[in-house]
């Protein structure tokens, strides 16, 4: 079972969010629909920060620097601009419909990306993403790849980050996820060398088409008119 691969916008053409959420609501109505088959788009936004479904009026960041954004995803706040890879796996659900199951599987599809590259992560129980364990004394754990995604008519949207080379600096402003006790971590950071979102978007495309069939139902075309 084939995902399509749609590289929407890679440095230096960074894809301004609400453009983007557009797309991905046209896409999602396709693939649910059967229109198109089970689609990935992969792209770098330009800065902003979005805030998800359970989001507390307190948790809002006071700059009003980055343009924050209300969406429909599940999580809290984060952060998405250039450096980071991002990526709307826009498919649907094998039956039965098992949302953790699905998060479990990006996850280890994330993983093993990382994993290849040389970082040492995992996941952390309760919290979703790909994480560098820290010391558990003086070094946090590091968040270096995100989840929130949103289900509707048994069809995905939303999806996952990982932070290539981009600044951590902007995650400072807010509590990302929600999370207090964790800090921000990058590929680049954990690796002493500079690795952008074009250095790995083949490798994240090669591991996802490897998942596929874990990830996403087969396509069953909508019946011509």
């Amino acid at each position: 079972m084939a995902l399509l691969f749609e590289r929407v916008g890679l440095a230096p053409d960074y894809v301004e969010y609400t453009s983007a959420l557009d797309y991905q609501r046209t896409v999602h109505e396709e693939v649910a629909t059967g229109v198109r088959q089970n689609t990935v788009l992969l792209l770098e936004h330009e800065e902003v920060i979005t805030a998800g479904k359970r989001t507390e009026d307190h948790e809002y960041p006071t700059d009003n620097r980055v343009p924050v954004i209300k969406i429909d995803r599940g999580g809290k706040l984060t952060w998405h601009g250039p450096g980071q890879l991002v990526g709307y796996p826009i498919v649907q659900l094998p039956e039965p419909i098992d949302v953790v199951r699905y998060v479990r599987v990006l996850e280890e599809v994330l993983i093993n990306v990382l994993t290849d590259l040389g970082i040492t992560c995992q996941r952390v129980e309760g919290r979703s993403g790909v994480w560098v364990l820290g010391d558990g004394a003086l070094v946090q754990d590091k968040k270096i790849a995100a989840i929130g995604i949103r289900v509707a008519k048994n069809t995905t949207m939303h999806g996952f980050s990982i932070n290539c080379n981009n600044p951590t600096d902007p995650f400072g402003a807010f509590i990302p996820c929600g999370i207090t006790d964790a800090g921000v971590t990058t590929v680049s950071e954990q690796l002493g060398r500079n690795i952008t979102p074009a250095d790995i978007v083949d490798r994240v495309e090669e591991e996802l088409a490897r998942y596929a069939d874990q990830l996403a139902a087969d396509f069953t075309p909508a019946p011509s008119a």
